[in-house]
């Protein structure tokens, strides 16, 4: 078997990292930086940090501070506008998932024009690109380590997911300091959304060695250390291993795939506002059950890393312990329905046949272990409201 690995080619992890960002992009031959973030960490101080940091090393950064949640290609206007008015030669990507999302797609079409349109998949984008460096601030997407970026098209409201090489980070700065203030609600979604990534890329139809062994060790830390950060946010051990293993699984993933949880999860989000996290976090039990019987014995190695199994498991059983251990996660993280998030039933029902003709177009259904047909997508959403 042969199989393709790539990951940033430069890692600073641990906590104080964002003190060596000016050194990192230097070492990158960059001179004038734009750092894409959001008006929250700009208006708490962060931000300004990170450009100190930038000016100290002799660097010219500009801020552009206007990323939106769940960005679409509306959103990305200003920050190109901006791109060009600094004569950026590199891009930071500083925030959750959608900054450094933001980042990657500002990269590309700096470079290569057009719209996010004409980059979503299949297509693969191999480049050129601006170099990227980012900068997560949650421990969760794992967009620091992947090539995809997800921008919704304002249009149409689908989510497209854009993969390719040319999404890669060249460098990212994984800092747990700067989770340490994240709110229990975010500290539960980013973390379902990074065990999501773990077991999707492990039961994948693309998986490979590689991949499996991040995609264990993120199990197991996530599986140890996220019920205590959501009661503790300043767990300083508990963080450290969370923003780690969000890493390990954006890397796994990045080189497997993600699959039919990700998949339906998109569409909630862009026709919902459900933020990514919570969306797989909706569905992540559901799906697991119905697809535990074609890959029984890749869910129980899941099952035995995660901790609710041990090998005296057969795999049957393991397997389904940890369909139960999911619903006892979200239930003890508070995750809503869509029925309890406040989404009305019959413009649910009325949206699912779009939400199934999106999944299926986004191509991660097709890594699931069980392929779905369009009517077990519609049952599964159908079956997850209430």
């Amino acid at each position: 078997m042969v199989f393709t690995f790539a990951q940033p080619r430069q890692m600073r992890i641990g906590g104080g990292a964002r003190q060596e960002l000016g050194d990192l992009v230097r070492g990158l031959g960059a001179s004038r930086p734009l750092l894409v973030t959001d008006r929250f960490l700009e208006g708490n101080g962060a931000a300004a940090e990170l450009l100190a940091v930038l000016e100290e090393a002799g660097l010219s950064p500009a801020l552009w501070a206007e990323t939106v949640p769940d960005p679409t290609s509306d959103s990305l206007v200003s920050g190109l506008a901006a791109l060009h008015e600094h004569r950026a030669d590199l891009v930071i990507g500083f925030g959750g998932g959608s900054p450094m999302d933001t980042a990657k797609a500002l990269a590309l079409l700096a470079v290569q024009g057009g719209t996010m349109s004409d980059y979503r998949a299949p297509r693969r984008n191999d480049g050129p690109a601006l170099p990227v460096v980012a900068i997560p601030t949650t421990a969760g997407s794992g967009s620091e380590a992947t090539q995809f970026t997800i921008i919704t098209d304002s249009a149409s409201n689908e989510k497209m997911l854009c993969t390719g090489p040319a999404f890669l980070p060249a460098a990212a700065v994984v800092d747990f300091e700067l989770t340490l203030s994240m709110p229990a609600r975010l500290t539960a979604d980013t973390g379902v959304d990074a065990l999501t990534h773990a077991v999707e890329a492990y039961v994948s139809h693309r998986a490979n060695p590689f991949s499996d062994t991040l995609c264990l060790a993120a199990i197991a830390a996530i599986g140890g250390n996220l019920r205590r950060v959501y009661a503790d946010g300043q767990d300083r051990d508990a963080r450290e291993a969370l923003m780690l293993a969000a890493t390990q699984a954006g890397i796994a993933f990045s080189n497997s795939s993600v699959a039919l949880v990700h998949g339906m999860s998109r569409p909630i989000g862009a026709h919902f506002h459900v933020a990514h996290g919570l969306s797989n976090a909706m569905l992540f039990p559901a799906v697991t059950a119905f697809s535990i019987g074609s890959a029984t014995a890749r869910y129980a190695d899941c099952a035995r890393a995660f901790g609710c199994a041990t090998d005296a498991d057969d795999d049957a059983r393991a397997a389904a312990s940890l369909v139960e251990a999911l619903g006892a996660l979200c239930r003890d993280l508070a995750v809503p329905t869509p029925e309890t998030f406040g989404i009305d039933e019959a413009e649910w029902m009325a949206t699912i046949p779009t939400m199934v003709q999106q999944a299926i177009a986004s191509g991660s259904p097709a890594n699931n272990p069980r392929i779905p047909t369009p009517d077990d997508i519609a049952a599964l959403y159908a079956a997850i409201y209430h």
